[in-house]
């Protein structure tokens, strides 16, 4: 298989570790990106274009035979949405190429706009015409990590009560996504959790340990729909997955790197 796979969103994380996969294993990649690209990254054909408009799609999508689409923007519950539209729309008139995207666990479910906007978007897909994969993933490890490491700079660090997550690592979730792309068309595919099933309190501690910082940890029952789908576990899938690193060793390894310095060292 070398046909031209295009991802969206390729200088963010997920979209970051996709290119360096799919450049590793030999597979010929654009990259589509709003803004031109960083210099050193002439191993792949960068295309410069806006979802948000879709100005500049149908030459990105020209002789593209699979989209991986990893480009969000968690801004607003439209952006999402409107960004598949542009997507699709010119995707149906470049030959309908295998468009294989990554959503989260539980957005059927989970009343969060992020969350909710990535649900509308799996629809969208699902009734284009388009042959499609989604494949549903638990949190990064790395929203985790920015969300517990800016609460543990407090004198007293806050978690959210009785709340869990099976947080997965970003690289694990692009290699699925690679060999995804490589299959075909698959509909819907089994959710991607990751190793454990940790509470937020779990992972807190966690990070105190591994950074060596003291902290008293205080666990916060929020008001509302959305901390309450949380303490639901609405986001969860019915059991965490091994097999992927874990939080614990993310933390102590440290977050693999991104785009552009990714493409370079898989040359």
């Amino acid at each position: 298989m070398n046909e031209v796979t295009l991802v969206t969103g390729a200088t963010g994380n997920l979209g970051g570790h996709v290119l360096a996969q799919l450049l590793a294993r030999g597979r010929r990649v654009r990259a589509l990106s709003r803004r031109p690209p960083a210099t050193g990254v002439s191993a792949v054909d960068w295309c410069q274009a806006d979802l948000s408009s879709g100005q500049g799609l149908a030459r990105a999508l020209s002789g593209v035979g699979t989209v991986v689409h990893c480009a969000t923007d968690g801004r607003t519950r439209d952006g999402d949405v409107m960004a598949a539209q542009h997507l699709i729309m010119a995707a149906a008139k470049a030959g309908a190429p295998h468009l294989l995207f990554v959503s989260i666990i539980g957005v059927d479910r989970h009343p969060l706009d992020y969350y909710r906007a990535k649900y509308d978007t799996e629809r969208l897909i699902e009734t284009s015409g388009l042959p499609y994969t989604i494949l549903r993933a638990a949190q990064f490890h790395d929203m985790l990590h920015y969300a517990l490491d800016r609460a543990s700079r407090l004198p007293v660090m806050p978690v959210l009560a009785r709340t869990s997550f099976q947080s997965v690592d970003t690289p694990h979730v692009a290699a699925r996504a690679v060999e995804l792309s490589a299959v075909g068309p698959s509909g819907r595919v089994a959710d991607l959790p990751g190793p454990d099933t940790l509470t937020m309190a779990d992972m807190a501690r966690i990070l105190l340990r591994v950074t060596g910082r003291r902290r008293p940890i205080l666990p916060l029952v929020l008001p509302g729909r959305v901390p309450g789908a949380y303490r639901q576990g609405l986001h969860l899938a019915p059991a965490a997955q091994p097999g992927s690193r874990s939080f614990e060793d993310f933390l102590k390894e440290g977050p693999a790197v991104k785009v552009p310095a990714a493409v370079r060292r898989s040359r």
